[in-house]
C-alpha cells in the first residue's frame, strides 16, 4: 500500500489516511464527551502521531516526510483540546501557535539571562545540521548513480548477463521505434581487449570495447555531453577524425589516455585533447570461428583506430576502462558472417510513459522477435533481461541505502545527546526559578498552563535549533566541494578521490524529505528533553516556596 501523500495520492489514499488517522482521537472525545486539558491533549496527539506513523509504515508507506500524518496530528489536537467544529478549531489552533503573553515574558527573560539555553539550540542545531548533511550526500550519491546509470544506458536495456549475442539488431530497433512508448533506440556490440596507446608509449591496458552508432546514441542517452570536442559543436557526434577522413575514428576515456593530478584529483581535459585527438591506437581483441566440422578456434584481431575524441563523464569506471568504436567496424570484425549482430539494445522513452507498462510492451516484442525472427528456444530468449536503468542497478541502490541506514542511526544515536542536554538545562532553570514559579501559581494559573510554559519553551528551543541546523546544514552540503578543497588545501588531505567514490565531484544536492523530518524529529527531541521540568515545573507548590518571602 502506498498511502497517502496529500499533495500526489489518490483520492482512496487521502480517505484511508485520514479516515484512520482520526478515528482513535474522535472515538477517546466520544467516550469521555469533553474536551481534554492542553497537555494531555499534546500527549495523545504525540503518541498518536508516532503510532500512525509506525502503522502507516509497516502498511508499506514509502514516505520519509509524513507529512500528511504531521497535518493529521495538528487535527488531532484540534478535536482532543476543543472538539468539534470550525470554531473549536481554530480556537484550538490559535492557542497551540500563539502563546500567552506571560510565556513569552518568561522565554525572552530565560533566554536574556540565562544563556546556557543557547547551548541547548547550538547542540539542536549542529545535529540537525550534521544529520541533514549525512542524509544529502548519501541520496545526492545515490541519486547520482542512478542518474548516471539512464544518461549512459537510457531508460530500458535489453541485454543478457551471460554476455551473448543475437543478430538482426537493426530490423528489432525498426520494429521497437514503432512503439508508441518508444522515442529511439539504439544497439551495442561489447567485447573485451586490451588497448595499445601510442606506438613508442607502450601504454597497453585492458578495456571494455563497446561498437556503437553516435548519432543514435545521443538520441537515446546523453552521449554527447561527455564527448569534449564535440559537446558543443553542432550536429551529432561521429566517429569523424579531425583532419583524417581517411581514417577510422574512435572514443576512449579520459582516465585511459592521461593520468589525474595526484593532489587534486582533476583531469587536464583541454591537455589530453590536444595531445591525443588523431592519435592511432590498436585494439587487440578476440573472436571464435567455426570450421566446416563445426570447430571451435580462438582468433585474435587487430583493430587500428585513430582517437576521434575523449569521453569524460564524471564515472571512474567507465572513464578508466571503456573504449567506443563504430559497431559496422566491430561487426565486421568478430562476427564477419552474421546480420546485425549486437550485444543489447538501449532504448529511451517518450516524455510522460509509464516505464513498468513500457517494459511489458517492449519484452513482448523481444519475445515474439526472437522466436519468429530468429527461431530462438523459451531457454534462450530468458537469458535476455528487459529492464529499466534503475532496476539493473537496484541491488547497488539498496546496500548504499542500508549503509546510510546504518550511519544514521548512529549519527542519531549520537544527536539523542541534545535531549539530555536540554533535559538538564531546563531542569536547573526549574530549580532556579522556583520562585517565579510559585508566584505565577499563586495568582491563579493552573498546573497544566505552568508546565505548557516550559513546555513551550522546549519547543521553542527545538524550532530555533531546527532551522539553523537546516541552514547550516543547506550551507555546508551546497559547498561540500568547496570544503572538501579547503581541506585538501591546508590539512594536505584528499577525502574524496573519484577511484574510490565512482564520480569526481561530491554530489551536493539537498534532500528536503529528510531536512523536514530532521527539523519535526529535533523540535519533538527537544520538547521530550523539556517534559520532565515541565512537570516539575507544574508540581511545584507556592506555599512551600513563598513560605518565608
Amino acid at each position: 500500500m502506498t498511502y497517502l501523500y496529500i499533495f500526489s495520492g489518490s483520492a482512496l489514499d487521502i480517505f484511508v489516511t485520514w479516515v484512520l488517522g482520526l478515528s482513535v482521537p474522535l472515538a477517546l472525545l466520544a467516550i469521555v464527551r469533553r474536551p481534554f486539558s492542553r497537555i494531555w491533549a499534546l500527549v495523545l496527539t504525540g503518541s498518536l502521531w508516532l503510532l500512525n506513523i509506525i502503522t502507516f509504515t509497516l502498511l508499506g508507506s514509502q514516505s520519509r516526510t509524513h507529512v500528511a500524518l504531521f497535518l493529521v496530528a495538528i487535527t488531532t489536537y484540534c478535536i482532543l483540546f476543543r472538539g468539534i467544529g470550525p470554531k473549536a478549531f481554530i480556537t484550538a489552533v490559535y492557542s497551540l501557535l500563539i502563546p500567552s503573553s506571560v510565556a513569552c515574558f518568561l522565554w525572552l527573560k530565560y533566554l536574556r539571562r540565562r544563556r546556557i539555553v543557547f547551548l541547548s539550540i547550538a547542540a539542536v542545531a549542529l545535529s540537525v545540521s550534521l544529520l541533514i548533511v549525512v542524509a544529502s550526500l548519501f541520496s545526492g550519491f545515490i541519486n547520482a548513480f542512478e542518474r548516471s546509470a539512464v544518461d549512459m544506458l537510457g531508460d530500458v536495456v535489453i541485454s543478457s548477463q551471460r554476455g551473448d549475442h543475437f543478430q538482426k539488431c537493426a530490423r528489432l530497433i525498426d520494429q521497437l521505434e514503432r512503439i508508441e512508448a518508444v522515442e529511439a533506440a539504439t544497439g551495442t556490440l561489447s567485447s573485451k581487449g586490451l588497448l595499445h596507446v601510442g606506438v613508442r608509449t607502450g601504454n597497453v591496458r585492458p578495456v571494455s570495447i563497446w561498437g556503437i552508432e553516435p548519432a543514435r546514441r545521443a538520441r537515446v542517452t546523453g552521449f554527447k555531453n561527455v564527448l569534449l570536442r564535440q559537446a558543443d559543436l553542432p550536429g551529432q557526434p561521429s566517429f569523424d577524425v579531425p583532419e583524417r577522413p581517411d581514417v577510422i575514428g574512435a572514443f576512449a576515456g579520459i582516465g585511459i589516455v592521461a593520468e589525474p593530478n595526484e593532489e587534486t584529483d582533476e583531469y587536464d581535459q583541454g591537455k589530453a585533447l590536444k595531445d591525443m585527438v588523431g592519435q592511432r591506437v590498436l585494439i587487440t581483441t578476440g573472436t571464435v570461428e567455426t570450421d566446416s566440422e563445426g570447430d571451435e578456434t580462438p582468433k585474435r584481431k587487430l583493430i587500428p583506430f585513430h582517437l576521434a575524441d575523449v569521453v569524460f563523464s564524471g564515472v571512474h569506471d567507465l572513464d578508466t576502462g571503456f573504449v567506443y568504436v563504430p559497431i559496422e567496424t566491430l561487426q565486421e570484425t568478430l562476427y564477419p558472417q552474421e546480420d546485425a549482430p549486437a550485444s543489447s539494445v538501449n532504448i529511451k522513452l517518450k516524455a510522460g510513459v509509464d516505464p513498468e507498462a513500457a517494459v511489458v510492451q517492449i519484452r513482448g516484442l523481444w519475445r515474439a522477435f526472437t522466436a519468429q525472427e530468429l527461431g530462438w528456444s523459451n531457454w534462450r530468449i530468458d537469458n535476455f533481461e528487459v529492464l529499466t536503468a534503475h532496476e539493473m542497478q537496484r541491488h547497488l541502490v539498496l546496500e548504499f541505502r542500508k549503509q546510510m541506514g546504518i550511519l544514521l542511526l548512529i549519527f542519531g544515536a549520537i544527536s539523542f545527546s541534545a535531549v539530555i542536554l536540554v533535559f538538564c538545562i531546563f531542569y536547573m532553570i526549574v530549580r532556579l526559578k522556583r520562585r517565579d514559579i510559585a508566584i505565577i501559581k499563586s495568582c491563579g494559573a493552573a498546573s497544566v498552563s505552568v508546565a505548557w510554559i516550559f513546555l513551550g519553551f522546549g519547543v521553542t528551543v527545538g524550532v530555533l535549533g531546527a532551522g539553523i541546523g537546516a541552514v547550516l546544514g543547506y550551507i555546508i552540503t551546497k559547498n561540500i566541494n568547496v570544503v572538501e578543497n579547503g581541506i585538501r588545501v591546508v590539512l594536505g588531505l584528499n577525502l574524496w578521490s573519484s577511484s574510490v567514490y565512482m564520480f569526481d565531484k561530491i554530489p551536493n544536492e539537498m534532500d528536503w524529505g529528510w531536512t523536514i523530518t530532521f527539523m519535526l524529529l529535533a523540535v519533538a527531541a527537544a520538547a521530550l528533553g523539556a517534559l520532565t521540568p515541565a512537570i516539575v515545573a507544574a508540581l511545584t507548590k507556592p506555599v512551600e516556596v513563598l513560605r518565608y518571602d
